[in-house]
């Protein structure tokens, strides 16, 4: 630990903050230790030499992301200059799609926010925080409670964090209507009833309830991909009424409540351009109508998201015609935490550095990364690191620099970022093409490819997948081992990596085994389905640690299900095969059928599959 005396003009409450953060920071205040001298200014600026260090800071988050520079560039002479590019830059949690965070688990992201100065952080919560007289609104789904939310916002707020909620307050409520009790508000499955004096109070309750905890007056209003909106029960109900009416009144209701309850809102901006596009798209409207610009609150925040382009061009576009609404503007990208078990890092920095350029540009003040569970949150947001320095870091540079940002991250966290850039390489097989707006997420569909009924023979014939998984596997047991802070994680991933090595070794076989007729094959296939049984085995209760020590318990039961049945299948296929490699049966009928493609596309790029149900069975699942 090294010493350090702090002197001059700090922020309220910096001495509780520095105290959550002396351990990240191996630096300890103390009479005799390095003289660091703070002063209020503009931006951050480090000056560091053998006789001490001076630190200005314009934010309070500020001060410690100009301590986590003083340890990491310990002993040198610097002088470093960063004038933040966005005014507030934040990262959103997915906290709806199964995995609940444990408040413990948000206190340690919230630190690494400091140490690289991000000062604003969002909880998405679907369903997943409590509504007062609503009790199954979050039943058995790991809401957070009021206290637990006051405690996280008063620690955020001492690293010089604001929190702010994030709720929905049209679409995406599908977990709280689906119950009995609740359904009587819904429009769609997904939708709530809108102007119905039910779902008004509903709504109200959930704006007060999601804001009470909080010091911010900030709330993130959802209202993303209503799709059907008013083409359910409310149809039935009333005259057809155009989507756009409906949500012209339902947004003057909810803001009319937020105004009321002082709040300031941001929303999604995909409905106004959904309106008006060609294919109900958010990306391929030409231009938002004059009377829809017009109608358009001009004191809720539009939020630009957009996780998939490569160009500046198409950012330049959107942002553009967001510019033409009155209300103030924000932009988010994404960390691409939503493919399957493990993140997708080369999309990840193919979209967010031309979103990031962009929204430089057109100056737009508020910026955040969106940090996705999609399915069953199967990836653990652990692995969203990487990206949270790579937002940082570009928000105070204005660049992205690899050796710079790698250098950040192992100062930030102590690890090796390329143990988390190379988790890309579990979607990317060699030879295979991705799709151009979303990547191939080969981890997911091929752990979860049903052995004995196989979607994608067709779509990966002639792919080695079995040799790539294992020296996958053989990198991530090294990374493991020193990288001894993320052990846990980086031996999920080890894990990982060995039952997709000795499934796919199955799978490359024993379709051609049964189809040639190869009977003593179909036997050594019988035996490689044992052991892709027993890795996976291996793989789940590795899985299990790993959400338990990082998530509340909730949400586990979806993966058990999925890997559980894997298992299962992988015991059925063995049987199935060893009765075929005896002669006591004529076939093994599923893996004798000729394969056809399924997600190849006739470029032969390969678009994968991002939903459990489109992968385990060609057979309806909900039946």
């Amino acid at each position: 630990m090294k010493t350090i005396q702090i002197s001059g003009s700090l922020p309220p409450r910096f001495w509780e903050g520095f105290g959550c953060l002396s351990g990240d920071l191996g630096l300890a205040n103390a009479p005799g230790g390095l003289p660091v001298r703070f002063s209020r200014g503009e931006g951050l600026t480090l000056r560091l030499d053998g006789r001490g260090a001076d630190i200005v800071w314009g934010k309070a988050v500020e001060c410690f992301r100009g301590l986590s520079l003083l340890a990491q560039h310990w002993g040198e002479t610097v002088c470093l200059v960063q004038k933040p590019c966005f005014e507030t830059l934040g990262i959103m949690f997915d906290c709806s799609r199964n995995a609940v965070l444990k408040p413990e688990t948000l206190r340690y992201f919230f630190r690494k926010m400091a140490l690289l100065g991000m000062d604003l952080g969002m909880m998405y919560t679907e369903d997943t925080y409590e509504v007062d007289g609503y009790p199954y609104f979050g039943y058995l789904r790991g809401r957070f409670s009021k206290a637990e939310l006051r405690a996280l916002d008063d620690y955020a707020d001492a690293l010089g964090i604001e929190l702010c909620p994030c709720i929905q307050t049209l679409g995406h409520l599908n977990r709280a209507l689906h119950w009995p009790a609740m359904a009587h508000m819904k429009d769609t499955e997904e939708v709530l009833l809108v102007g119905d004096e039910a779902s008004l109070a509903f709504i109200r309750a959930m704006l007060e309830s999601a804001s009470a905890p909080y010091r911010s007056k900030r709330i993130h209003i959802g209202m993303d991909e209503a799709f059907f909106l008013g083409k359910g029960v409310y149809m039935h109900r009333h005259p057809y009424t155009p989507a756009f009416e409906l949500m012209q009144t339902h947004l003057k209701n909810v803001g009319a409540i937020v105004r009321e309850l002082g709040l300031s809102a941001m929303m999604w901006s995909d409905m106004y351009f959904r309106l008006s596009s060609p294919s109900e798209g958010y990306y391929d409207a030409a231009s938002v109508p004059a009377e829809v610009v017009a109608q358009a609150p001009e004191d809720i925040t539009l939020v630009y998201w957009d996780y998939y382009h490569h160009d500046e061009a198409t950012y330049d576009r959107m942002l553009a015609m967001h510019e033409a609404f009155a209300a103030p503007k924000a932009f988010a990208g994404g960390i691409w935490t939503w493919t399957g078990p493990a993140p997708h890092y080369e999309k990840t920095l193919q979209t967010a550095l031309p979103g990031l350029r962009q929204a430089r540009a057109h100056k737009v003040p508020l910026v955040f990364a969106a940090a996705w569970g999609d399915n069953g949150a199967e990836c653990n947001l652990l692995t969203m690191l990487y990206g949270l320095a790579l937002y940082a870091e570009f928000c105070y540079t204005g660049d992205y620099d690899p050796a710079e940002l790698n250098a950040r991250f192992r100062a930030v966290t102590g690890a090796d970022s390329q143990a988390f850039l190379d988790l890309t390489r579990f979607h990317h097989l060699p030879g295979v093409k991705d799709w151009s707006l979303r990547p191939v997420n080969a981890a997911k569909f091929l752990l979860y490819q049903d052995p004995l009924v196989p979607l994608y023979e067709a779509d990966l014939a002639g792919v080695d997948m079995a040799s790539h998984y294992a020296a996958l596997a053989a990198d991530y047991e090294r990374y493991a081992r020193e990288n001894p802070e993320f052990s846990l994680l980086l031996t999920f991933y080890t894990k990982l990596a060995e039952a997709l090595a000795k499934k796919c070794a199955y799978h490359q076989r024993a379709g051609k085994a049964v189809r040639a007729g190869d009977r003593e094959e179909a036997g050594r296939c019988a035996a490689l389905a044992l052991e892709a049984r027993q890795a996976v085995e291996e793989l789940r209760l590795t899985y299990r640690e790993l959400w338990y020590t990082t998530n509340k318990m909730y949400g586990y039961e979806i993966i058990d299900l999925r890997l559980g049945g894997q298992s299962a299948r992988l015991e059925s296929a063995a049987a199935m095969l060893t009765a075929y490699a005896r002669g006591q049966l004529d076939t093994v009928e599923a893996l004798a059928e000729t394969p056809l493609p399924y997600t190849l596309l006739p470029d032969g790029a390969l678009r994968g599959s991002y939903a459990w149900n489109e992968i385990a069975s060609a057979s309806k699942l909900d039946l």
